[in-house]
């Protein structure tokens, strides 16, 4: 076999894993995010002022925020049950050295401290879990899209064939679905009148450097034959045209339906997408073409499953829309956040509910289909990580009640302190703006260029590939690479970030 079809090979026929193998994965990201907070803090209590290095921060937040998910995708994926555990106790033994090591001038009572939080006012139009959530899902995007090439990745960690529960088939609903967290239409203010399609026309004139990257990365890959999954979206579609589409297909429901009912809009599409395939030969065709053998011939077999799955990813589109809009509503205090985490974990049992419903009398989860079971298994599993991400930024305001003015990039911002008695007045939270810190945050960089740092990431995947026999790679030589990658990556969107550089060009 030919180096190109032993890499084709090696990336197919795959069935997934668990559901609760990827919901331990995805804890590890908001638990290093609560890791890394908890660190600068101590440092703050230690030395009586923020970590101002740019070098050393940088450090810190590829060693803590980064390394530990290339890690736990490769070598330590054996234990990657263990590992949800190990971080989480590492984050205890911290806070515990906080609480016992503060200043004895600036000491609560715990019930004071306790009381002190749920009364604290966050900044409500700054919620830094979306933010986080969105860099993570391209984080471990990129990580995955190379270190699926190497042996050291479990295959199981990769693309399910047909059906299966594959960490990089969450990859894909996700990307879906925190895009439509920031959509125009959520981000737009309710009273705000514009006319009925102005978003959409807007969005027409967006999409076009998907639609440019997308053209781009079909003509590089057929000029160089490089390797490609047929069966993931087709022999022409790629990733970049099924997100252009969807915005687009979206922003046009949105403008003809209440973005209000959205969530009606989603569950229609996938429930009618369902009976379709479940009652006319259109699976069959999705799977085995319309010939029944697989052929390719023609524009609609030649990319079924990049067409068809599109219904799939506009149902997962619309939900985002909704529950954007949900998190958008105006929560100014830590007491109102810790309610809506409480009506999310809900929200995502019940979804786990109708999964296990979906998977044992409909279908199971396909995303080459994108059927009704892919649906709700990715807004399930995405309500779940964004929840995360919530509480470990909640975690992070009650311990800097603890420290008087510490502070973390890319954490809620206090903008009012609690109602103390005057007996605490002291110990009350200054009024500050954290999500404008002076020093700099990965989270915040790659934020800043999220687009330009998926593209990167793909054009130096397929350089490392071209360049490497990645199939017989050595453990050690693998994760110097995976590192070397994603730390190159980190330091451009690092680098940029320090000179306020936005590439954005629409």
């Amino acid at each position: 076999m030919s180096q190109k079809h032993l890499k084709e090979a090696f990336i197919s026929n795959l069935n997934g894993t668990s559901l609760l193998e990827v919901s331990a994965g995805l804890s590890l990201a908001p638990l290093c995010l609560l890791g890394r907070g908890l660190l600068l803090i101590l440092y703050y209590l230690h030395y009586g002022k923020p970590l101002s290095s740019r070098k050393y921060s940088l450090l810190l937040d590829f060693l803590v925020l980064v390394s530990p998910l290339v890690l736990s995708c490769t070598v330590l994926s054996p234990v990657v049950f263990f590992m949800p555990a190990i971080i989480a106790a590492f984050c205890a033994g911290v806070f515990s050295k906080i609480y016992s090591q503060r200043k004895h001038e600036t000491r609560v009572p715990f019930r004071q401290v306790l009381k002190d939080f749920q009364e604290t006012y966050l900044d409500p139009e700054y919620i830094p879990a979306i933010t986080a959530f969105r860099v993570y899902v391209n984080v471990l995007t990129s990580i995955s899209i190379l270190a699926v090439d190497f042996p050291q990745y479990p295959r199981r960690y990769a693309k399910a064939e047909t059906y299966g529960t594959g960490v990089m088939d969450l990859g894909v609903g996700a990307f879906i679905f925190g895009n439509a967290l920031v959509c125009p239409e959520v981000r737009q203010k309710s009273y705000v009148t514009q006319p009925r399609f102005s978003n959409l026309a807007r969005q027409f004139f967006s999409v076009w450097p998907l639609i440019f990257l997308g053209v781009g990365r079909l003509l590089s890959v057929k000029s160089i034959e490089y390797h490609e999954h047929t069966s993931e979206y087709g022999v022409h579609w790629n990733f970049f045209f099924t997100l252009a589409f969807v915005r687009l297909a979206a922003s046009l429901l949105l403008a003809l339906f209440p973005k209000n009912n959205s969530w009606i809009v989603a569950i229609s599409l996938a429930v009618l997408y369902q009976l379709i395939l479940n009652t006319t030969s259109l699976k069959t065709f999705i799977l085995h073409g319309s010939n029944g053998r697989d052929t390719r011939v023609g524009f609609l077999n030649a990319n079924r499953e990049g067409l068809l799955s599109l219904f799939g990813y506009l149902a997962i589109y619309m939900a985002s829309v909704q529950v954007g809009l949900c998190l958008l509503k105006c929560r100014n205090s830590v007491k109102a956040w810790i309610e809506a985490v409480c009506f999310l974990a809900l929200t995502v049992l019940v979804l786990f509910v109708f999964l296990h419903v979906s998977q044992a009398y409909v279908d199971p989860v396909s995303r080459r289909m994108a059927n009704l079971s892919y649906c709700i298994w990715v807004v399930a599993h995405c309500l779940t990580f964004f929840t995360c991400f919530v509480v470990a930024d909640l975690m992070l305001v009650f311990t800097k009640l603890l420290v008087k003015g510490s502070s973390v990039p890319c954490c809620w911002n206090v903008v009012k302190p609690p109602n103390t008695s005057r007996k605490h007045e002291t110990e009350a939270v200054p009024i500050r703006k954290e999500g404008k810190l002076a020093h700099i945050c990965l989270i915040s960089a790659i934020n800043k260029n999220q687009l330009l740092f998926f593209l990167l990431a793909n054009v130096m995947t397929g350089t490392v590939n071209i360049l490497i026999d990645t199939i017989h790679s050595k453990t050690a030589f693998t994760l110097c690479m995976l590192h070397l990658y994603m730390f190159f990556n980190c330091l451009i969107m690092y680098i940029l970030h320090a000179k306020n550089i936005v590439l954005k060009f629409w």
